[in-house]
């Protein structure tokens, strides 16, 4: 990925839902200009959630997400609406699809409902106008509400125009690192080989600091951890901060004297996702473990794993070293966040570059709602080797 293109977690996430045969899909590909969903005259056709990273005008760069129907029926059809509310954890921007020849329906009066539950900008499109007129023709001049035909594109442009004006309430401006050094300042990243990461490229993360830095004028000096002694004492002045891959805080710490702020790309990207007090907080239960808890490990991505994979092998044997307990280790990946989290004890996370804020702080809300601690992993290991203090300080100025 070049340093000029926006992840996909940092793009705004339009969601379409309503019930099978609603035109979810025809709407989607209206809006859209593409083929991005399978259309059909039966309902239920699609039967997994479809996302896709593109440019929308005006909106500038969205990721899509087509649901399946919030009314599907059976076993299956309830694994696919168990996987549309999902997406709600991730959703920016909420657009709810009803048929006009049938008119809002219960499933749709409960999306409703989720959606002003969870403070979701949302729109309400009556799809089909040109096979029945609304029922309620009062109600489809209110704002939020419109008609449109995905069969002729009636109204798609209004509507297109609408989500433009809810994106900037729907992802508001934030800062990674931007605030915390100036033009010319002298900012250390600490950055390990990961090899997790694709060859020849920086994990995200770093891409994403190094370029904060480089926009505000500072001077980013990279370097791996074995080099960094003899970067920090062939640097003309005293950095104004050292940011390091987690992996190594322990070493990184030894290392850089006391005057000198120090903390993780892991603990940036918590305060950016809006996550770090939780974090904390969660990190401080650590001295709480005891034997057979379950503490939940979560990946916010799916990568290969290797024999030194920090989620499955490293953070599992640092904790034990540092409770000193056995306690029980389950761990997710990807969009697999369980919506039950009755039974775990503790919830440790990764740093959550690919998840936009929306879903991290979905994710920290539920498992304050369970009243289960979360924290994640640069604020872990920082609170196992006792710098927790340290590493916190320089974000919270």
């Amino acid at each position: 990925m070049s340093l000029q293109a926006q992840p996909s977690a940092e793009r705004v996430h339009i969601a379409f839902f309503g019930v099978r045969n609603a035109g979810k899909s025809s709407v989607v590909n209206a809006v859209t200009g593409q083929d991005l969903s399978v259309v059909s005259d039966v309902g239920g056709t699609t039967t997994d959630p479809v996302q896709k990273s593109m440019e929308l005008l005006p909106l500038g760069p969205v990721v899509i997400i087509d649901t399946p129907g919030i009314d599907d029926v059976g076993a299956l059809g309830e694994q696919r609406v168990l996987r549309a509310r999902k997406v709600l954890r991730k959703t920016d921007i909420a657009v709810l699809v009803v048929s006009a020849e049938t008119g809002m329906q219960t499933p749709d009066r409960e999306l409703i409902g989720l959606f002003r539950e969870r403070e979701l900008p949302y729109v309400v499109v009556f799809n089909k106008i040109d096979l029945a007129a609304l029922p309620d023709e009062q109600a489809a001049r209110e704002p939020g509400i419109f008609r449109v035909s995905a069969l002729t594109g009636e109204g798609i442009h209004e509507l297109k125009e609408a989500l433009g004006r809810l994106a900037p309430a729907a992802k508001p401006q934030r800062v990674l690192v931007e605030d915390l050094a100036k033009a010319g300042d002298l900012v250390i990243l600490v950055t390990p080989i990961d090899t997790a990461a694709p060859k020849g490229r920086l994990i995200l993360p770093q891409q994403m600091v190094l370029r904060g830095l480089l926009d505000i004028g500072a001077i980013p000096v990279v370097c791996r951890e074995s080099e960094y002694p003899e970067a920090l004492k062939s640097l003309g002045k005293q950095p104004r901060l050292v940011i390091t891959d987690s992996q190594v805080f322990k070493k990184i710490d030894q290392e850089t004297p006391e005057d000198i702020p120090l903390t993780s790309f892991s603990i940036l990207m918590a305060r950016y996702k809006g996550t770090l007090q939780d974090a904390v907080r969660g990190a401080r239960e650590l001295d709480h473990i005891w034997d057979g808890d379950v503490i939940l490990i979560s990946e916010g991505c799916t990568h290969h794993r290797q024999c030194d994979d920090i989620g499955t092998v490293k953070m599992p044997a640092w904790i034990r070293q540092y409770t000193g307990k056995q306690p029980e280790f389950r761990f997710t990946s990807g969009g697999e966040f369980p919506l039950d989290l009755e039974g775990i004890r503790l919830i440790v996370h990764c740093g959550g570059c690919m998840l936009n804020e929306k879903e991290m702080r979905s994710r920290a809300k539920e498992a304050r709602a369970a009243g289960v601690p979360m924290t994640n992993y640069g604020t872990a290991i920082a609170k196992i080797h006792g710098i927790l203090d340290r590493s916190v300080e320089p974000v919270c100025l």
